[in-house]
């Protein structure tokens, strides 16, 4: 038989039973260098064909304990209190990366068997658990399908926040946040707050976006949609038209956050609700305010806009936050009426002065009176307006 690399099962097999009639060559002869030979392409077909899958973890381990002559409680160290190294040893609780990493350090287990992939390594830490708010996130279903206590949710939260990042595939956009200046801001929990929201719009089928489907035209209808009790529920349907994904997702602590535009892995923009403010006039000019994001500043680029819209001053030298302000402001009410009709208002008016303006204008009296109160900086006028309380209900789930 000829000796060559071994391609088929046919071959693999006939070099089997070559390897039979070699097996009492002589020591030196010909026909033992021809045994070692085939014997070699025998051993390299059987290593791409029939590779030998790395023992059970747990096996690795006890493996380990008896070469090294170790108890349970020595396993403390590296797996937990005896409790937690019982039920492992005892395959009644998987391993955590964390555990992983220490058995492979301290005891030298192969990475290979411990992850039960050939060949595979141990990464660093990925996501830090102790970085992110995972109490909150667990009781908002960030984790989905995963039940039980924060204390497990907390003991395999590295896989847990693995899972729920990998929707940035690997590129987390660069994040510009307006807010005020005396709130400490979490941006673990902003990312978080981020990623589950790119999860919620998964599988929508958009068409494709264009720079030029936010035309005067689409801008009219949507504030002509605000006039209506209901307008709310009609603006994810009239996003999505035009290629852009709308969510409503609480606020996580520390995030301070109204609203954020951005794209997505996939190319689309982006427009994501809190609801922090259960307010209408909050929620028509946080949506004008990220509509601008998209329309004036997200053109391919890979950042993030995260504002915070309750309050006069924002904590960036980024011109492009006041430049969505002003689109925001014109949008609704054009400079020049605001200046003939809106701006007497704010020396005195009433209830019955911002419904007249509302009424002429055809838009929702909330955002009249959300324009005195942010003009005047006094928050305490036309409270019984700004449709307070009012989005929620529309928005029950």
């Amino acid at each position: 038989m000829k000796a060559k690399i071994l391609k088929t099962e046919t071959e693999y097999t006939a070099a089997l039973d070559y390897i039979e009639t070699l097996m009492d060559a002589e020591p030196g002869s010909s026909a033992e260098e021809e045994l070692e030979l085939f014997s070699l392409l025998v051993e390299q077909y059987e290593r791409e064909h029939y590779p030998i899958a790395p023992p059970d973890p747990i096996d690795a381990i006890l493996f380990r304990m008896e070469q090294q002559g170790l108890a349970r409680k020595d396993l403390v160290p590296y797996i937990g209190n005896q409790s937690r190294v019982s039920e492992v040893l005892n395959r009644k609780r998987p391993l955590t990366l964390q555990m992983m990493r220490r058995l492979h350090e301290g005891l030298g287990i192969p990475a290979s068997s411990l992850l039960q992939e050939p060949g595979a390594k141990l990464k660093s830490l990925s996501f830090d658990p102790q970085s992110f708010p995972l109490t909150a996130m667990h009781k908002a279903g960030y984790f989905e399908g995963r039940s039980g206590s924060i204390r497990s949710v907390k003991e395999y939260g590295e896989e847990l926040l693995t899972g729920l990042l990998a929707v940035f595939a690997g590129s987390i956009p660069q994040a510009i946040y307006c807010r005020r200046t005396d709130n400490d801001l979490d941006v673990h929990a902003l990312t978080a707050w981020q990623a589950r929201l790119l999860q919620l719009i998964q599988g929508e089928d958009l068409p494709a976006y264009a720079a030029d489907a936010l035309d005067e035209t689409f801008f009219k209808q949507l504030v002509r949609a605000s006039y209506f009790a209901q307008g709310p529920t009609l603006v994810q349907r009239m996003l999505n038209d035009k290629g852009i994904h709308f969510a409503l997702l609480p606020h996580l602590p520390k995030t301070y956050l109204d609203g954020a535009a951005f794209l997505s892995p996939q190319g689309h923009p982006v427009i994501g609700l809190t609801l922090r403010h259960d307010r209408m006039d909050n929620f028509w000019f946080t949506l004008a305010h990220e509509l601008a994001h998209i329309h004036l500043h997200l053109h391919g680029g890979e950042e993030a806009f995260f504002d915070d819209m309750e309050h006069r001053l924002c904590d960036t030298d980024d011109p492009r936050e006041e430049e969505a302000n002003s689109f925001a402001r014109e949008m609704f009410i054009a400079e020049s009426v605001w200046q003939a009709e809106g701006r007497p208002l704010l020396v005195s008016c009433t209830d019955r002065d911002v419904l007249a303006l509302a009424e002429k204008l055809e838009i929702s009296s909330a955002i009249v009176a959300g324009r005195i109160r942010w003009e005047s900086g006094d928050y305490t006028r036309c409270s019984r307006l700004i449709g307070q309380g009012d989005v929620r209900t529309i928005f029950p789930s």
